[in-house]
């Protein structure tokens, strides 16, 4: 026996309103997995007019976090993706916290008792441990193996009576569940290998396997798209929804995203929290959601700079790949490094100024607004996270420490590096501003007369007004630090060779 049904994707989509969801647990931090998962079902409903929609799967009472809740919303928000239906909106089919729907999933387990595609199971905790141990035991396939299906009346009577608490499980005859994914193709599951499941707990509440079903058919959910992780969940729910007389939804199924050494993300060991790795660290909300579209889905052409609208505008279901997709750190920086550069200078320092932990520097910030503001304006091209501001600045605010050493430019010598501060310092206390058309030709004339290569000069000028071995210029250096500190440093810098 088998089911499938294999066109009702397309009827969807020609006939009735896109909806889509995503059911995040307020039971962790949200992180990338999550944000690619309502990403691509924001982009799918917003092709196509229809409405993206969030709810809440908090059953899980124990291990809820009110401020994981938050930090899933904010971070959805803080993306660009603002739902439809859904916490803090509301809508037409909620309530959209599952805690609240509780009452909605009972009628449906009893109509499945009642239809004996159900079943009260009394089986304990250790009974169901020590079945699944013996099929370890003889290489087999851990399931249940359906011991309560079939009670008589006296046998549930004496459970009863012995105070037995007992779960509700789901007939699954042996069959095949096939369906038409929308990422991955035909698929197609031997149910015989999954047992009689729990769809409800003996203390009454839903497992997530039935509860989403319930709650995908009352929302009028048209597409489901998840994770390949749900493939085998898939398969039951639709043997609940078909049992339920439901029309199901259509799948679609990402791939996996594993690390750039091909292992699995794992939220303990891997930087994956939106809000903790990313935002706090000063990645762009543009360019992670950039990023994370390109993880499993691609245009089909080269283009890799993607607005949120352009995003829209472009997605297709069809263009989501089938194998894993790599999450590679370095091509993030150097997305987040040009979405950095897309902004004005103003915007970025205003957005920087949040990521300057050193109160002291902070402080300096703010009592000269414009020098900072030139400083940004220097080191802007080279940033590639806004966390890295305070690294990127603090020496055009204090005075640098640095090895000697460093002054001397390769192939210099300590000789020449000398000579040139002497010269540098010369012709910046003469210069009547420190503009740079006149500062370049100034210093360039200065190495000349001294018969060495500009860059042993520059190079020299350079480390003595950043304390770095990269930086922006010697020219552009001076004019923004101004004629006073540039003296003092070169002098200082001069004063190291004594």
């Amino acid at each position: 026996m088998g089911f499938g049904i294999w066109d009702l994707g397309f009827y969807l989509l020609m006939a009735e309103e896109i909806r889509v969801r995503i059911a995040p647990s307020p039971t962790g931090r949200f992180h990338i997995g999550t944000a690619r998962t309502a990403l691509f079902n924001y982009l799918f409903a917003k092709k196509f007019g229809g409405k993206f929609i969030v709810r809440v799967e908090d059953t899980d009472q124990e291990r809820h976090d009110d401020s994981s809740l938050k930090d899933i919303l904010e971070g959805l928000l803080w993306l660009g993706m603002s739902w439809d239906e859904g916490p803090e909106v509301g809508g037409p089919y909620g309530p959209y916290f599952q805690q609240e729907r509780l009452g909605l999933y009972q009628p449906f387990v009893d109509q499945l008792l009642e239809k004996k595609t159900a079943y009260r199971c009394y089986c304990t905790p250790e009974e169901l441990t020590a079945e699944r141990e013996s099929q370890q035991g003889h290489h087999a396939a851990p399931k249940y193996s359906g011991r309560c299906r079939n009670l008589s009346a006296q046998e549930i009577d004496q459970f009863e009576q012995a105070g037995r608490t007992s779960a509700v499980r789901f007939v699954v005859e042996p069959q095949t569940v096939g369906f038409d994914d929308l990422v991955k193709g035909k698929v197609e599951f031997d149910a015989s290998l999954f047992g009689d499941f729990v769809i409800q707990r003996s203390d009454g509440m839903p497992l997530f396997v039935f509860s989403n079903v319930i709650d995908d058919n009352l929302m009028k959910i048209s597409h489901v798209l998840r994770g390949e992780e749900h493939l085998v969940n898939t398969a039951k729910q639709m043997l609940l929804a078909n049992a339920l007389n439901f029309l199901s939804p259509q799948f679609g199924h990402f791939p996996l995203i594993l690390n750039a050494d091909r292992s699995k993300m794992s939220k303990r060991k891997n930087p994956v929290s939106i809000s903790d790795d990313y935002k706090a660290k000063g990645f762009l909300p543009d360019a992670l959601v950039n990023f994370i579209a390109l993880l499993g889905w691609n245009s089909g052409t080269d283009q890799e700079i993607f607005s949120l609208a352009e995003l829209v505008d472009e997605f297709e279901i069809k263009r989501v790949g089938t194998s894993p997709s790599i999450f590679d750190p370095e091509k993030l920086l150097w997305m987040n490094g040009y979405y950095i550069r897309q902004k004005s200078i103003g915007e970025i320092a205003s957005e920087a100024q949040n990521f300057i932990t050193d109160k002291e520097l902070f402080q300096k910030t703010l009592a000269k607004p414009d020098y900072f503001l030139e400083a940004i304006g220097l080191v802007h091209d080279r940033m590639k996270i806004l966390s890295e501001t305070e690294g990127l600045i603090n020496y055009f605010f204090t005075a640098p420490e640095y090895d000697p050493a460093l002054l001397i430019a390769k192939k210099s010598t300590k000789e020449n590096t000398l000579a040139a501060l002497k010269a540098a310092a010369t012709v910046v206390g003469g210069l009547k501003t420190m503009a740079l058309d006149e500062v370049e030709p100034a210093l360039r004339g200065a190495a000349t007369d001294l018969k060495i290569k500009d860059g042993e000069l520059l190079w020299a000028v350079r480390v003595a007004l950043s304390g770095r071995d990269a930086s922006p210029g010697a020219f552009e250096l001076l004019s923004v630090i101004g004629r006073e500190e540039s003296l003092k440093r070169l002098n200082s810098a001069i004063a190291k060779f004594r």
